[in-house]
């Protein structure tokens, strides 16, 4: 078992107080901290310091991956750690995005032959996420029907057009209206967005039945000026998690996130496709190939056994995710093989055949597939990742 040292990853929609208040450290930080990552993602591995020498996560595993993540795992994952646990701080909108499915991701970044492209590896990029603090997103698209009644009563002649769209009711109506937003001309946009904005002001005032989706969108608009996206953004269920609440972003499922602290894990991938509210590489087509529009996100609801451990099932080969509320005693740790190990609130001790850590609110540990079983005792809240279970990934 190691302690982490996380890499902070300083987006400008990020917070400038949450990830330096739980580490324990000064705020508001000079710039935004938006995500923590405890994990072996090349781009940002957390650091590993032992014996006098610092490495980075991905070192370790790479140096002996049998021993990291167990015989088993290294070969299916080809050495890599498959999870990527974070902290997310956000108090600006990010991206509206979708991630591919394994097959769609090894086919396309293999079609690249090595050039850029929209794919950037070969994984697939699942993700769930767990709120700390309320939590503001957009999930999935909303019902056909609907989306057509929340754009029909913003009285905007200009989206007359994408609600006789969706007004006939199929599910491939939803990616139609989204391509319709996306693609406005660039000429019409700003009249477009002012129109919308207004029409959304004068509803949100009117507390009707979506006020919350139009009072949404005039926050992204704020944090977005001149983005489509921000239209784009009514055409999804919009929600608010509320602590120990998540939800699981599925292959195909487009989404963003809004406002608030969560924790999240997700693929160790890289693999993003934008609709909008970003600077970054927006490609409508495929975009449009990959959006699944059946994909439902429930909110998993915390319910924790006798122990106080919350399991959030999700059926992904990659990760998994519990979440511990205790008193104090001792237990095992939950999962097998390779783990990180988060502490957001009190503190826990970790015991194995190799050693003993105390990891402190705001720290973090790995835990390999040769430590064996853990115990941990303490009082407070934690959260454990690890793999999920063992299907076949082809």
């Amino acid at each position: 078992m190691h302690l982490l040292e996380p890499a902070v990853k300083p987006y400008d929609w990020g917070s400038h107080r949450t990830i330096a208040e739980l580490q324990g450290r000064p705020s508001p930080t000079p710039g935004p901290e938006a995500e923590l990552w405890m994990g072996a993602h090349p781009a940002g591995p957390s650091i590993v310091r032992a014996n006098g020498s610092s490495r980075g996560l991905d070192e370790v595993v790479a140096a002996d991956p049998a021993a990291a993540l167990g015989a088993e795992l290294a070969d299916r994952f080809e050495g890599r750690l498959p999870f990527l646990l974070k902290v997310l701080a956000a108090e600006k909108a990010l991206s509206i995005q979708v991630h591919p499915d394994r097959q769609t991701a090894r086919a396309a970044f293999r079609a690249q032959n090595g050039d850029d492209g929209n794919y950037v590896d070969d994984w697939p990029k699942p993700e769930l996420l767990c709120a700390l603090t309320p939590f503001e997103a957009l999930a999935g698209l909303r019902e056909p029907g609907e989306a057509a009644g929340l754009l029909r009563g913003l009285r905007v002649p200009a989206l007359d057009p994408v609600v006789r769209r969706l007004e006939v009711g199929d599910d491939a109506g939803l990616v139609d209206a989204l391509r319709m937003l996306l693609d406005v001309p660039e000429a019409d946009r700003a009249g477009l967005l002012r129109d919308v904005v207004g029409a959304c002001r004068e509803q949100a005032w009117n507390e009707g039945e979506h006020a919350d989706a139009y009072e949404a969108l005039l926050r992204i608009a704020d944090d977005h000026p001149g983005d489509l996206g921000a239209i784009a953004s009514l055409l999804l269920n919009h929600t608010v998690l509320q602590p120990g609440e998540a939800i699981f972003m599925a292959a195909g499922g487009l989404h963003a996130y809004l406002r608030g602290a969560g924790v999240e894990i997700l693929a160790n991938s890289d693999n993003v496709l934008r609709a909008g509210l970003t600077s970054k590489r927006i490609d409508v087509d495929e975009l449009c190939r990959i959006v699944d529009p059946t994909v439902g996100v429930p909110v998993l609801r915390p319910r924790p056994d006798h122990q106080g451990v919350t399991s959030y099932p999700v059926s992904v080969p990659e990760f998994s995710l519990y979440r511990l509320q205790r008193e104090g005693g001792t237990i095992e740790l939950p999962g097998s093989g390779p783990r990180v190990v988060l502490v957001t609130a009190g503190a826990a001790r970790l015991e194995c055949a190799t050693g003993s850590l105390c990891v402190e609110r705001g720290g973090s540990a790995f835990i390999s597939a040769a430590d064996g079983p853990v115990s941990c005792a303490g009082a407070g809240t934690l959260f454990v990742a690890g793999p999920g279970a063992l299907e076949p990934v082809d």
